[in-house]
C-alpha cells in the first residue's frame, strides 16, 4: 500500500515583513520621484551605504539604553567573526562613509539623500515593520537653524507634491551636552518620589539615562510624564537662540507647528532641534491646540503615527571618531507615506499605457513577432503579447480585456507574404500592411 504524500507547509513571510505586490508600486514610484526630484533641486546628492554595518557604528551612537540597541537591532556574527547589524536607521552609516571618505574635505555644507530598506524586532503594528523603508537626508558642516527649517521644508514639500496637504510638525529643542545635565537633574528630582508610578521600563531608564522616560509610550506612564519639566526652560543661551531661530524660519515658511515639550526622538546623538511630521489638517490640531493651552499637544495626537522625523546631530561626528562638525536631518518612512496616500485615495503613478497587442499564429509568425516586439522596444512604443497561447480568439480576448487599441496579427500566411493585419479594437475595421513599414504607420495611427 503505496504511502500518502504529506502536504507541506505553505511558506509565508516572516513576521512584521510584507510583499509589495505590483499593483503598489505605483505609489512607491509617484513616491521616490518626487523626494528625489526635489531633494536634488535643494542640492542634495545621492549616497547609499550597506545594509549591514558593524555593530558599534550603532551602538556607540544611539545610546546602549536605546530601544533600538536594547531590543531591535538585527545583529549576527559572521563566520570571520565580525559582529554586525542589520542598519536600524540610516543617519548613523552616511556619518561613517562621511568620515571614512575623507569628505570633509569637501565643499561645505555637504548634502545627501538617500533610500532603502532598515531594520527593527518591533511588534509588528499598522505603520509599524520590522524591515520598512525610508527616503532620508543629511546636511554636514552647517550650524544655522535654517537647515533645521530647510529639512522639514523639503519633507514637508515631498509630501505635498505627491497630494498628502493636511499635515502639520512636532517640535522640541533637547539642548545640548552643556544645558542637558542641569535639565537630567530637574528630570531625577522630579521623578524621585514618583518611581511606583512608572513601569519597570522608566524605572530602569532612570538609573540609565533619565531622558529616555520621555519616549515611554505606556499609558501608566502617561499623567507623570504629562507634568515633567520641561528641557525648553533649561536651554542655554545658543540653545534658545537655536530654537528661536528655527521657529522663525518655520513661520516665514508659512508650515504648520506645534510645541511638544516632551518630544525627545529617543537616540542619543540628537542635540537641539527634533521633530516629527504628522497626517492630520492643521486647523484641527491649532483648534486642539487653543482649546488646551498654546504650548501644549493634545494627547490623542501625540499616539498617531509620525510620517517622518528627524533633527540635529551636531556631536554625531566626534561620537564617531571624526572631526567635530554640525549636522541635520530627517526621514519620511515609506510604508507609512503610501498608507496614507491610499486613505486619502491619492492616484499612483500610472503604468505605461499598452495601446498594442501583438497575435501570433504558428511558429514562424511566432518568430516574426519575437522581432516585431524587439522593434517596437527600441522605437519607445510598449506591445504586449501572449506567445504561448496558439489561438487567435483567445489572444484577442486577452487584447480586449488590456484595452489594447490596436492588435497586429501574424499567421502563416502573412509571415510567409512579409505582412502584418492591423486590427483596429474598436471598430474591427482591419487592414494589410508591409511588416517593413509596420512601424512607422502604428506610430501614424498612434499620435491620432
Amino acid at each position: 500500500m503505496a504511502k500518502k504524500k504529506q502536504k507541506l507547509e505553505m511558506l509565508q513571510a516572516p513576521r512584521g515583513t510584507f510583499d509589495v505586490l505590483p499593483e503598489n508600486f505605483g505609489y512607491y514610484e509617484k513616491f521616490l520621484k518626487a523626494a528625489k526630484k526635489i531633494a536634488v533641486y535643494y542640492g542634495y546628492r545621492p549616497i547609499e551605504t550597506p545594509i549591514f554595518e558593524d555593530v558599534n557604528v550603532f551602538s556607540r551612537t544611539l545610546g546602549k539604553s536605546s530601544d533600538i540597541v536594547e531590543k531591535q537591532m538585527y545583529s549576527f556574527r559572521t563566520r570571520g567573526g565580525d559582529e554586525l547589524v542589520l542598519r536600524p536607521e540610516g543617519t548613523a552609516p552616511v556619518i561613517r562613509s562621511y568620515i571614512e571618505n575623507g569628505m570633509f574635505n569637501w565643499p561645505s555644507p555637504v548634502k545627501f539623500f538617500y533610500n532603502g530598506p532598515f531594520f527593527r524586532h518591533e511588534s509588528p503594528q499598522r505603520g509599524r515593520y520590522r524591515q520598512f523603508r525610508q527616503f532620508g537626508l543629511e546636511i554636514i558642516g552647517e550650524k544655522d537653524p535654517v537647515y533645521d527649517a530647510q529639512i522639514i521644508q523639503i519633507l514637508m514639500n515631498i509630501c505635498r507634491e505627491i497630494g498628502l496637504k493636511d499635515l502639520y510638525i512636532q517640535i522640541n529643542s533637547v539642548g545640548c551636552r552643556y544645558c542637558r545635565p542641569s535639565y537630567r537633574s530637574a528630570l531625577l528630582s522630579y521623578y524621585k518620589n514618583r518611581k511606583n508610578k512608572v513601569c519597570g521600563d522608566c524605572r530602569r531608564r532612570l538609573k540609565e539615562n533619565p531622558l529616555r522616560v520621555l519616549d515611554c509610550k505606556e499609558e501608566k506612564c502617561a499623567p507623570t510624564k504629562a507634568n515633567a519639566p520641561h528641557i525648553i526652560d533649561y536651554l542655554c543661551e545658543e540653545c534658545k537662540n537655536h530654537f528661536k531661530g528655527t521657529l522663525d524660519f518655520l513661520d516665514a515658511l508659512s508650515l504648520p507647528y506645534i510645541l511638544n515639550p516632551h518630544l525627545m526622538r529617543g537616540l542619543d546623538y540628537y542635540t537641539k532641534t527634533v521633530f516629527e511630521i504628522f497626517p492630520e489638517g492643521e486647523a484641527v490640531i491649532a483648534r486642539k491646540a487653543k482649546e488646551t493651552a498654546e504650548s501644549e499637544l493634545p494627547e490623542e495626537s501625540v499616539k498617531k503615527t509620525a510620517l517622518g522625523a528627524g533633527g540635529r546631530y551636531d556631536a554625531l561626528l566626534e561620537m564617531m571618531g571624526g572631526k567635530d562638525a554640525p549636522a541635520a536631518g530627517g526621514a519620511l518612512g515609506m510604508e507609512r507615506i503610501v498608507a496614507l496616500m491610499k486613505e486619502k485615495g491619492v492616484k499612483p503613478a500610472a503604468e505605461p499605457k499598452v495601446r498594442v497587442f501583438m497575435i501570433q499564429l504558428g511558429e514562424l509568425a511566432k518568430k516574426k513577432i519575437l522581432s516585431l516586439i524587439e522593434e517596437f522596444r527600441k522605437a519607445d512604443i510598449f506591445a504586449a503579447e501572449s506567445l504561448g497561447r496558439d489561438s487567435i480568439k483567445s489572444q484577442l480576448k486577452i487584447a480586449n480585456k488590456m484595452e489594447c487599441q490596436y492588435a497586429l496579427i501574424i499567421g502563416q500566411k502573412e509571415a510567409i507574404d512579409k505582412t502584418v493585419i492591423v486590427r483596429d479594437m474598436t471598430s474591427g475595421i482591419q487592414e494589410t500592411v508591409p511588416m517593413v513599414k509596420i512601424l512607422e504607420y502604428m506610430k501614424k495611427r498612434l499620435r491620432k
